[in-house]
């Protein structure tokens, strides 16, 4: 209840006076308690995806336990995604180093476009999924082997009499598939035999009775075969061929075997031309046409895995406004980089797009979070709940710097960064001198004694930062809900959206921002 809550503060002062009510506030307007969130199972579930991958390919061996949770759950929904929209191409936008990318392309078999304003992002993306395109090719020839090993084995198993004598037939047409199955493609027909085949031996003594006993224990084996393959084949690589395909009486075994053939040249080729992915460098804006990046854009999805301040909402914008673009999924993060509309108004150009707002119901009454709010959001509350601790001397001797550069310099405001000096120094002292040097500020005026002196002044209330910095810590998932739910209410407010809702994808302490921004438009939308 807000009154209640409100009392947590001194009517008078305003000042905080009941932490134990702050933090139950704080947790009450959370996005885990509100329950606007759908479960991703739930959303997997109504899309029908099929979560197995084609191959066992460990990604810890080329990234991050962090980003390798990320890319791999992700991944999995995209293409649950995809195959629900009946398409094949994504636009990874703010890729990177291409990790979702490259995955989404050699694993689940999409044309993925990774477009990234930073070059040498770009270039590294090319050269690493070259190495991973190598490895991949590893991991496949293995679930080859595997597949080779189980059939040989199965095949030894098999009486005598139910030996395949169709040898000379099918000679070409299986060599081929092996070789054709080393780019992930292969038709089931081709590597199994039917069960005609099996059961009409060129030499066959054995009784009516034995024929169909034969049939249903090869069916069996067959099945169990099938199965094998499937776990390790790529999404839609296998293709029926049924008995309602080819009527055996009608077509001659050679005419057969070259529909097969063709049938899979075909499928290699579009796996071929789909397994593919494209690095490219672009700055990408509210206003970008995708079409003019990309050339051959088609039916598509648009994917963003931690992009930057305004980049997540651009996303959301581009998706709206493009009609190929059929479904987004968007997981955003640097909510201090966001431009806010009504933060600092002076001087501001009003036809320009911001970050935040962005639906029109907190445009109307004029909403501003403004930076240390926004600063705020960006903590990671169940990182500190499992013992994660603020980094409270370096916040410190941020705080001390903060107030040397003011009654120093007399610099309140700056457009540069002092970065991640704090773990390159080896004292307050060397960290003061390297940030000032970032700062383009001269040194040379400020004597060791003096910056000793301001740290001894404030060192007493080192401890007082860090509660502080706690109190911002529980407040936090409130502002993150004000965030996302802003871009939700966005996309509720646009006519050609089927369904729209925030997913939380990763596990918060592995991975803090872990909410997904997902909507797909109507088919009937073009």
């Amino acid at each position: 209840d807000d009154d209640i809550f409100s009392s947590a503060f001194c009517e008078n002062s305003e000042k905080l006076i009941n932490v134990h009510l702050f933090a139950l506030a704080a947790k009450y307007y959370s996005l885990s308690n509100l329950g606007v969130c759908t479960p991703l199972e739930n959303v997997l579930e109504a899309l029908k995806g099929d979560s197995e991958g084609a191959t066992d390919f460990k990604l810890d061996e080329f990234m991050n336990s962090k980003k390798s949770h990320e890319v791999q759950v992700m991944s999995e929904l995209v293409d649950s995604i995809a195959n629900y929209c009946g398409i094949k191409q994504v636009i990874d936008i703010g890729s990177g180093k291409g990790y979702l990318s490259s995955f989404l392309s050699m694993q689940y078999n999409l044309k993925v476009y990774g477009i990234d304003s930073s070059s040498s992002n770009t270039n590294g993306a090319h050269e690493r999924n070259r190495k991973l395109k190598k490895h991949w090719r590893v991991y496949q020839s293995r679930g080859k082997e595997n597949l080779e090993s189980q059939s040989l084995e199965k095949a030894n198993d098999r009486p005598v009499g139910s030996e395949i004598n169709c040898k000379t037939v099918n000679e070409e047409l299986l060599n081929n598939a092996s070789i054709l199955q080393n780019q992930g493609q292969v038709i089931m027909q081709d590597l199994v035999p039917s069960v005609t085949e099996m059961t009409t031996p060129e030499t066959n003594t054995g009784t009516e009775t034995d024929l169909v006993t034969g049939t249903q224990s090869h069916e069996t084996k067959l099945s169990e075969e099938i199965l094998a393959i499937l776990n390790v084949l790529p999404a839609d690589a296998v293709e029926d061929f049924s008995s309602s395909h080819y009527n055996c009486g009608e077509l001659c075994e050679e005419e057969i075997v070259q529909r097969k053939m063709t049938s899979l040249k075909t499928k290699a080729r579009k796996s071929s031309e789909l397994n593919l992915y494209f690095p490219l460098t672009s700055c990408i804006t509210a206003e970008t046409d995708l079409s003019d990046v990309i050339t051959d854009l088609e039916d598509c999805m648009v994917v963003g895995l931690h992009t930057c301040g305004d980049l997540a909402a651009n996303t959301l914008r581009i998706f709206t406004a493009k009609p190929e673009i059929k479904a987004v999924c968007s997981v955003g993060c640097c909510y201090h980089l966001l431009s806010e509309q009504f933060e600092n108004q002076e001087g501001k150009c009003h036809d320009q797009v911001w970050g935040f707002p962005m639906c029109q119901y907190l445009k109307d009454k004029g909403w501003c979070c403004g930076r240390n709010a926004r600063m705020s959001a960006c903590l990671a509350l169940e990182r500190v709940a499992v013992g994660q601790m603020l980094p409270t001397e370096s916040l410190f001797y941020r705080a001390v710097l903060q107030v040397i550069i003011e009654e120093i310099y007399g610099v309140t405001k700056s457009d540069r960064r002092v970065g991640k000096t704090f773990s390159k120094s080896s004292s307050f002292v060397d960290y003061v001198r390297r940030s000032l040097k970032k700062l383009e500020l001269d040194d040379s005026k400020l004597p060791d004694s003096c910056i000793m002196d301001y740290y001894e002044k404030y060192k007493h209330r080192m401890n007082e930062l860090e509660a502080f910095n706690m109190l911002k810590v529980v407040l936090a998932p409130c502002i993150e809900v004000l965030l996302l739910l802003d871009r939700l209410c966005y996309l509720k407010e646009q006519g050609n959206i089927a369904w729209s809702g925030l997913v939380k994808l990763f596990d918060p302490v592995k991975s803090p921002r872990c909410y997904a921004v997902i909507a797909l438009k109507n088919q009937s939308c073009s």
